[in-house]
């Protein structure tokens, strides 16, 4: 499962929504703060660049699936992104292409063709740059 940013968010508010009882304080409770507070940080990174990611994501998947749509018997006709960009809807979309580009690659695979099979894995290096958090130092205990 991948939360998404709703998700975290809910989950931080409910975990310091009430306070625990008195054998959480102390060290367990400056735990849970520095989980929660490491997570709204991830949360803010993920929705400051997370539709313009899964955008890009989802034009470089598009492109190689009709690079290889002649050569594969690639159907075409790949969902185009929401006029809303949400993140909810732009995953819609990302998943549908995704299974596209997992068939294709398989197809590559199968057979044998190292040129195409080079463009995926660089696509997949791109999409998890795209997707990157970046976690601050933190201090050690």
């Amino acid at each position: 499962m991948t939360p998404s940013v709703p998700d975290i968010l809910v989950g931080n508010f409910l975990c310091m929504a009430e306070p625990g009882p008195p054998e959480q304080q102390g060290e367990f409770m400056a735990g849970k703060v520095a989980v929660v507070a490491l997570l709204s940080l991830l949360a803010a990174q993920e929705a400051e660049r997370g539709a313009a990611a899964r955008v890009t994501e989802n034009a470089a998947i598009r492109e190689i699936l009709l690079e290889a749509a002649a050569d594969y018997g690639l159907h075409g006709g790949w969902p185009a992104d929401p006029v809303e960009l949400t993140i909810s809807g732009l995953d819609r979309v990302n998943a549908t292409l995704r299974q596209a580009l997992i068939s294709l690659h398989e197809a590559v695979e199968a057979r044998g063709d190292t040129g195409r099979h080079a463009s995926i894995l660089r696509l997949y290096a791109r999409m998890a740059e795209l997707r990157r958090l970046d976690l601050p130092p933190l201090p050690g205990r």
